[in-house]
């Protein structure tokens, strides 16, 4: 029996560090999408009169295909981390992949609007509509954009893949605990940052906001990097181990005499 429990054992942890790894490597390619998305819907973002411009969409349309990645890898550290964070926080895992989905849906709203804006730019004009009515319409899909952009990496993120998910990582002393305060701390203030570009106290792209998003960039980052190198701490798999409790080796039998 004791060679059972030891064999189950070690699988669950063989499936913890294949968790680990693949949560890990998902929250990397939430960095090499993001960023380079943002940069690539320049041109639709910054000139107004984007809707009225011949040629090629190709950078707008790439940028679209990277945040697309985007919302899988979210929606993945979701699905890979659930399994292991309900086994000590069953309705704090559930919210946490509600609010990557939430994230997520914000995301590729943001997506259709910006998409659609290059679909007005390649049809051109129609028939009895004007430049400017172009320049209106284009202007209010990226405005929601933005919003979207606010409500979801810039708001939904702090609670969800801030504080909830360090909350539970640092219960189950699956992570430094050092670090996982880094995620409990700069989570929310993404999302006071987020309520602050809500109520106009400074822009969306300021130095406050930076300052306040650092945190939180600087834990996801780690997130992709330890996960990936180290995975779970092993103390704590096998105390977060579903339905096993460690065991005891067998008694030694003293011969009689």
């Amino acid at each position: 029996m004791y060679a059972v429990h030891l064999t189950l054992e070690g699988n669950t942890m063989d499936s913890d560090r294949r968790r680990s790894l693949a949560a890990g490597v998902l929250f990397l390619i939430t960095f090499v999408t993001s960023i380079p998305g943002a940069l690539l819907y320049g041109p639709v973002l910054n000139d107004p009169h984007f809707v009225l411009g011949a040629g090629a969409s190709g950078p707008v349309l790439a940028g679209a295909l990277l945040e697309i990645a985007l919302v899988i890898a979210n929606l993945g550290t979701a699905l890979v981390l659930y399994p292991v964070l309900r086994r000590t926080s069953p309705a704090l895992a559930l919210a946490y992949v509600v609010a990557r989905v939430m994230e997520s849906t914000l995301i590729a709203v943001g997506i259709l609007s910006l998409l659609t804006v290059v679909t007005l730019r390649q049809d051109g004009t129609p028939a009895g509509g004007t430049a400017a009515a172009a320049v209106v319409v284009s202007q209010a899909l990226v405005a929601l954009h933005g919003w979207t952009f606010l409500l979801g990496p810039g708001f939904v993120v702090g609670l969800g893949n801030g504080l909830i998910l360090g909350w539970m990582l640092h219960r189950a002393r699956l992570l430094p605990r050092g670090w996982a305060w880094v995620g409990i701390i700069g989570g929310p203030l993404v999302s006071l940052s987020g309520i602050a570009v809500l109520l106009g106290l400074y822009d969306q792209v300021s130095a406050w906001s930076v300052v306040l998003t650092l945190p939180e960039v600087v834990w996801e980052l780690f997130l992709g990097v330890y996960l990936t190198l180290h995975g779970f701490h092993a103390r704590a798999r096998q105390a977060t181990t579903p339905g096993t409790t460690p065991a005891a080796p067998p008694a030694a039998v003293t011969p009689a005499t």
